[in-house]
């Protein structure tokens, strides 16, 4: 039997070895011929013996087939999301019933876990939460959660946060690089914008719920990259137009100085200063709401119009847009050509890296859609 250590200690000196519950002194048949030799050459007798196997011993998974109707056996709910100590579950419909004890084996099978939520409704578009119930545990939504290197707090019950999404920020953070100056959008509590701030990019954050604004400072301050990451909390259009001023205005400042401290116990804390130049125009824009960002692209019409300068005459180039979205279709070739009318302007295959995310349902998938900032959109150009 699985998880079972063979080998007990008695009260006497001698070790026991467990045999397979078939196995009996009445019953050596279903021994294997070097098991019955080693018994008979060493005198070894077979007696009965009471394996006691109490709760503690059984996955969440043996507990549910056990206590669960048998038409409800072949896909029994016992996956979840991890956020902080919260179990995030997604029930359906034929499990409803059942759903106060299923959370409640999943509560006492993980120890981390203090609070077991099942999705009760679909996400707000506007805010991006969602509606939950409580099926064990405590009624307390605030987490503490780890990602990227970083600590994020927030109350889960009024933000949007999804750890199946962990692998996509890793990704597109490492195109960040120190001194890029990112433009996140659609923020929510900094999955993105604060580890690029740990990176050494200057980053302007923004979100328009305001609890999620409200941990996105917290998260900020908490991670200690304030004189890196500004957060906003504005309508995404608004934001966009404002921030290309915004950033050019900051530029005059000329640099950021932060430092890094030696943390070392067997040394003195020493701090260094690095200073970071601040650049006129961003490297990237991550547009993070997948639901309706192509709908934010024509707030990019003609942004950089009165500041051609900054490519013509340096050395900056045209960003590159990250916009997620979703699509039914597979390949997704309808995404293109959204994108290219939301722009006001025609992109090919070639222009766009559509990089599937992950799978949302058996017909629907999230893509991140990158392609660099057309000019004709960028200054206007009709």
């Amino acid at each position: 039997m699985k998880r079972i250590i063979p080998v007990v200690y008695g009260d006497s000196s001698f070790k026991k070895i467990i045999l397979r519950p078939e196995v009996s002194a009445q019953n050596i048949s279903k021994l294997t011929e070097r098991s019955y030799k080693f018994i008979r050459d060493n005198n070894i007798s077979i007696v009965p013996y009471l394996l006691e196997l109490d709760y503690d011993f059984w996955s969440s998974d043996d507990i549910l087939n056990a206590i669960l109707p048998e038409n409800l056996l072949e896909e029994v709910p016992c996956g979840f999301t991890q956020v902080g100590s919260i179990a995030h579950m997604n029930i359906r419909e034929e499990y409803l019933p059942y759903k106060k004890i299923i959370g409640e084996v999943i509560l006492s099978k993980n120890k981390g876990i203090r609070t077991v939520v099942n999705k009760v409704d679909t996400i707000d578009t506007k805010f991006r939460n969602f509606k939950m119930e409580v099926l064990a545990g405590e009624n307390n939504f605030f987490v503490q959660h780890s990602e990227s290197n970083c600590l994020f707090k927030f109350d889960f019950s009024k933000v949007y946060w999804n750890s199946r999404l962990s692998y996509e920020h890793n990704r597109l953070i490492e195109l960040f690089q120190k001194g890029d100056a990112i433009c996140d959008v659609f923020a929510g509590v900094g999955p993105f914008s604060i580890p690029a701030g740990k990176k050494g990019a200057i980053v302007f954050a923004n979100d328009l719920n305001p609890d999620s604004y409200e941990s996105l400072k917290e998260n900020i301050s908490l991670n200690k990259v304030d004189l890196l990451v500004r957060a906003y909390c504005k309508d995404g259009r608004q934001f966009i137009r404002d921030s290309v001023q915004e950033l050019l205005d900051f530029s005059k400042q000329k640099i950021i100085k932060i430092s890094h401290e030696n943390n070392s116990k067997s040394q003195k804390k020493i701090s260094k200063f690095e200073n970071i130049l601040i650049p006129q125009v961003f490297k990237h824009f991550v547009m993070n709401l997948p639901e309706t960002s192509i709908e934010f692209l024509d707030a990019f019409k003609g942004i950089y119009s009165e500041h051609k300068h900054l490519f013509f005459s340096n050395k900056n180039s045209l960003p590159i847009i990250h916009v997620y979205c979703f699509s039914k279709i597979d390949p997704p070739d309808d995404l293109i050509s959204k994108l290219s009318s939301s722009l006001g302007t025609e992109l090919s295959k070639s222009d766009v890296n559509v990089y599937c995310v992950r799978k949302v349902s058996p017909n629907k998938a999230m893509y991140c859609c990158s392609f660099k900032f057309p000019e004709s959109v960028a200054f206007n150009y009709t």
